[in-house]
């Protein structure tokens, strides 16, 4: 936009850019996280232990982050 006023050559402008594709410019296409993940585990999987590595069944509606380990006592992670 040579003059400020919208009338710069075709294509060259707001929006036509990178990133303006499917996902709508903002983030990841559909919101999902960094990696590309789901956005949660699901109710499928295991508390694992960051300090000990001691492996336990998630239990559906419990985040493993609230469980303690039965070994250590640290809180558990996904």
């Amino acid at each position: 936009m040579p003059r400020g006023d919208g009338t710069g050559p075709t294509g060259q402008g707001a929006g036509t850019g990178r990133g303006m594709g499917a996902g709508g410019g903002i983030g990841r296409p559909g919101g999902r996280g960094r990696m590309g993940g789901p956005r949660a585990a699901g109710p499928v999987g295991n508390c694992v232990c960051p300090n000990c590595r001691a492996v336990v069944p998630h239990q559906r509606g419990v985040p493993c982050y609230q469980q303690a380990c039965p070994k250590c006592g640290t809180k558990m992670t996904r």
